[in-house]
């Protein structure tokens, strides 16, 4: 859900995917044998995209599974924010301060916010990146990815959740009289299209349902933050009913993702000219918002479809496809340890630095020569999607829950 997002739109503003490339050549970028990556970065694929990202989804996921992580990983996160109090997806060498050529963008600066305040002792960043986030507000009361950008679902669900986790109301975060919940509305489609959320309205204002966006909207106007539930809403279960409230707005999106869950046990990634694939992430978001919500009995269907297929999906895409299926086992009151026959915490544990086969220095870990391992949330599917974005000038796409269905 939020992971494919942010990489798209991250490609955007880092002007990726001008020029289409053949599919063969559309591999996932994973660092070589020899590259330098910072001590304390969980993953050791390219971090250029998602370092942030992964590496809080990573910290909430372990926190949530009473694990401590060691100070140099929570410490390396910290150390990423800049000095205005916002979180750019990447940077390489976080000494200097950042610049205008620096891309500080709000899904990174809300993850970190959620995962900062979930370990504890980061209160002054934390504080800090919410201060920025206020700054950086819509007038209609929402956030879109970077500053001044239009209002999205996902963007502005994932702000929810890092007020919600830095201590302040959401509903009383306000710019020109407009809530967060409030942005919620006007992305919510009205019950006569299937009461689910849309990313953004289109050129002319029409709203098409999302599936990433959806869960992430489901979870916003709850006001809960990525972790989730579980959950107990009177509304659980309930038809679609037009929404006047984040409330009902909410039912109503976990009402379409019921619908569309419920032949299958998953959702669907859906690439144009491509074939039609499972979607892992979207699937366990949808797991997530639906437990969170309190509708159990079809997060729990698609849980254990979850855990008869997704273990390669995880295994290939690294710490937030791990921390995901986390999320979406706890939410659903499965225990992440036991998970399809595998130990999901264990998993994730693993793909944290270890002195074990890695040379330590000051400001990196160095894989052993011939050690490779692609570990990105971004694979084939989410470079090709980034491709036929730009080429069809369609603005975002989502090739693991962010896109039409990551």
């Amino acid at each position: 859900m939020y992971v494919r997002r942010s990489a798209a739109v991250l490609a955007a503003a880092f002007g990726i995917g001008a020029v289409a490339a053949p599919l063969a050549q559309a591999d996932s970028p994973s660092p070589s044998p020899s590259a330098t990556l910072p001590a304390g970065l969980f993953g050791d694929s390219d971090p250029t995209y998602d370092g942030v990202w992964r590496q809080s989804l990573t910290l909430l996921a372990l926190d949530s599974s009473d694990i401590q992580t060691s100070g140099r990983a929570k410490d390396w996160l910290a150390r990423q924010q800049c000095d205005n109090g916002g979180f750019a997806a990447y940077r390489p060498d976080p000494r200097p301060d950042c610049d205008a050529k620096t891309v500080i963008d709000s899904n990174s600066t809300a993850a970190a916010v959620q995962a900062l305040a979930a370990v504890g002792s980061y209160e002054a960043a934390t504080e800090k990146a919410v201060g920025w986030l206020k700054s950086v507000q819509n007038k209609d009361g929402g956030w879109g990815y970077t500053p001044g950008g239009p209002s999205d679902t996902n963007s502005t669900a994932v702000v929810i959740g890092a007020l919600g986790a830095a201590g302040e109301k959401p509903a009383e975060v306000r710019k020109d009289g407009k809530s967060p919940y409030d942005a919620l509305l006007t992305l919510a489609l009205p019950c006569d299209d299937g009461g689910a959320f849309a990313y953004q309205p289109g050129k002319k204002g029409e709203l098409v349902a999302n599936a990433d966006a959806t869960a992430a909207g489901v979870l916003g106007a709850l006001g809960r933050g990525m972790v989730g539930g579980p959950g107990t809403a009177a509304e659980a279960g309930a038809g679609c009913t037009d929404a006047d409230s984040p409330e009902q707005a909410a039912a109503n999106g976990a009402a379409w993702l019921n619908k569309s869950l419920a032949e299958d046990g998953h959702l669907l990634s859906v690439l144009p000219g491509a074939e039609d694939q499972p979607d892992y992430g979207n699937t366990a978001d949808a797991v997530v918002a639906l437990a969170t919500l309190g509708d159990t009995a079809q997060a729990r269907k698609s849980l254990t479809w979850l855990e008869r297929n997704a273990s390669q999906w995880a295994s290939e895409s690294g710490p937030a496809a791990y921390a995901q299926l986390i999320f979406a086992a706890k939410a659903a009151g499965a225990d992440p340890r036991e998970f399809g026959g595998q130990d999901l915490v264990a998993q994730l544990s693993m793909t944290g630095p270890s002195a074990e086969g890695m040379q330590m220095t000051d400001t990196a870990v160095v894989k052993e020569e011939g050690e490779k391992k692609d570990d990105s949330p971004f694979g084939t599917w989410w470079y090709a999607g980034v491709f036929l974005v730009f080429g069809a000038g369609i603005g975002f796409l989502i090739t693991r829950r962010k896109g039409k269905q990551r």
